[in-house]
């Protein structure tokens, strides 16, 4: 974690939240458990905040109770890949990896909202593993989460680009108040590729095009290009 991230006290109340986003934590042994809340380490961290980088070495294992965590995967070029978000009740499974590896990390990771999380550090979260109830909850976790990047790998190596805006633009409502450059970052693509696919989907009567500003116009349409990937190359 980088050092411009705020450390903040205890309190009985933000230690029953902690529990009451990871019930895990409640199936402890009673030694384990005071160990735990008596090592953990609070931060209150405000929104595009970086709390990890590529190479930086792992300090801790992270337990998010408010806000959400964006993980990517960075190029040299500046372009990014989202990986997944870390929410209340789940895991980083690039910490974990981290932790367990005793390997730098090797992806970054910024608040996408002001966010409130407890570190645990790599010491205790060691001593952590040889409760069965919390290393069941991290390798769970670490399951699911890979699963979902096997989704993304799939995604991105075999959906033609205009499939996956597609998909992208779906279940937001009718109107999304978005940048192309911020599509572009969720898709791991660059703002001018975007842009064009943008202007075809319009030209289609897909969708209106203003500015920050994305109006669905046929979802039936575009629900059958994020499945058929009829569009735009």
């Amino acid at each position: 974690m980088t050092s411009h991230t705020n450390a903040m006290p205890t309190p009985q109340a933000e230690a029953q939240r902690l529990e009451s986003c990871y019930p895990v934590l409640g199936a402890l042994s009673a030694s384990a458990h005071a160990r735990l809340l008596h090592s953990a380490q609070w931060m209150r961290v405000p929104a595009g905040a970086m709390l990890f980088d590529d190479r930086q070495a792992c300090e801790g294992f992270p337990f998010v109770v408010e806000g959400t965590v964006r993980v990517s995967k960075c190029a040299p070029s500046g372009r990014e890949l989202p990986l997944y978000r870390v929410g209340p009740g789940e895991t980083c499974i690039i910490s974990s990896s981290c932790l367990l590896g005793h390997e730098d990390y090797n992806a970054r990771g910024v608040t996408e909202s002001d966010t409130l999380l407890m570190l645990l550090p790599k010491a205790v979260f060691d001593e952590m593993m040889a409760e069965r109830p919390f290393r069941d909850f991290v390798f769970h976790l670490f399951a699911e989460r890979i699963a979902d990047l096997m989704q993304l790998i799939e995604e991105v190596a075999f959906r033609k680009l205009d499939q996956r805006l597609a998909a992208l633009l779906l279940g937001k409502g009718r109107v999304l108040h978005v940048t192309h450059q911020q599509l572009a970052d969720e898709l791991g693509s660059v703002r001018e590729i975007v842009s064009r696919l943008l202007k075809s989907f319009a030209e289609q009567g897909l969708v209106k095009l203003a500015r920050e500003q994305v109006e669905i116009i046929d979802p039936s349409g575009l629900r059958r290009m994020a499945s058929e990937g009829k569009g735009a190359a």
